[in-house]
């Protein structure tokens, strides 16, 4: 598995969405409390529950299964909310997923952070890139995210029982940052 761009996994979506501007940034230019929510090699529903102290849902926005490949657009929320904690794209390769998780993901009613954790499957992430996403109209292709405002996110590929199974973008909005 190559490493996933951004434009790439906007396309893997039956609706395209727009890719803001975005530059990539080291990891120590990734600006706090962006830091501790997106510098670290955990899955970011629990780094999202910690920050935000509650459980954390997902809402699938759009979703695209070619193939052997299921990529979907989501935002995760706290539970009982409509607040955007964080919106993401991922691009997953079945065939390396236990049948029993690929139904899980396929459900589309749990994080895939907790459905991976739930079934076991060893995970580690390797982090691409840390991206500084510019204010302005692309950003509004993200629901709950504030157009004026910059964001940070990750692209990387996540690893389940040593398989490159996942592409990934994890976005976090300014908005949802607690001072």
């Amino acid at each position: 598995m190559t490493s996933p761009t951004l434009e790439a996994l906007c396309d893997s979506l039956p609706k395209p969405v727009l890719v803001p501007p975005y530059q990539y940034v080291a990891p120590d230019e990734v600006l706090e409390p962006f830091h501790q929510l997106l510098v670290h090699d955990r899955h970011m529903t629990i780094a999202m529950e910690t920050y935000h102290h509650c459980n954390i849902t997902v809402k699938v926005l759009q979703r695209k299964k070619h193939a052997d490949w299921y990529s979907r657009h989501i935002l995760l929320l706290p539970f009982g909310t409509d607040t955007v904690v964080q919106g993401g794209i991922v691009r997953i390769h079945l065939p390396m997923l236990d049948p029993a998780v690929q139904t899980a993901i396929l459900r589309e009613d749990t994080p895939l952070g907790h459905v991976l954790i739930d079934h076991d499957v060893l995970r580690h992430i390797e982090v691409k890139h840390y991206l500084k996403l510019e204010p302005g109209p692309a950003l509004k292709a993200w629901p709950g995210f504030n157009a004026d405002q910059p964001a940070y996110g990750r692209l990387g590929i996540l690893y389940c029982d040593l398989q490159p199974a996942i592409e990934l973008f994890e976005i976090v909005p300014a908005d949802s940052l607690v001072a």
